[in-house]
């Protein structure tokens, strides 16, 4: 299983970066994906997701963070603009179907942190 996020850093608030996720096609083509965050202290939330219906964002980033997917390339996508101190975290990208899954494999995340 290869979930490989990539594109965090350190950025000034108001600032943007692009995350992105390259995953195994053979077990993820056919799956709704997301992303999610883990801040210090705190469990691993859904930030955004595809869907049949269009995609799903917290309230908390909505209008500032955008989904993609380019399934060519296997690649998941997270644009992020006007960041915030709290959204400082840890990002990572899964399946929704995997993520719910006790132990389910992760894959190394990547540090986004927003100074204010």
């Amino acid at each position: 299983v290869q979930l490989q996020a990539s594109g965090g850093g350190l950025v000034q608030a108001g600032g943007s970066l692009r995350l992105s996720c390259v995953y195994s096609g053979s077990i993820f083509s056919s799956e709704i994906m997301g992303w999610y965050r883990q801040a210090p202290g705190l469990e691993r939330e859904l930030v955004a997701s595809g869907s049949s219906g269009g995609p799903y964002y917290i309230d908390s980033v909505k209008g500032r963070f955008t989904i993609s997917r380019d399934s060519a390339k296997n690649t998941l996508y997270l644009q992020m603009n006007n960041l915030k101190p709290e959204d400082t975290a840890v990002y990572y990208c899964n399946s929704l179907t995997r993520a719910i899954i006790k132990g389910a494999a992760w894959g190394q995340g990547t540090q986004v942190t927003v100074s204010s």
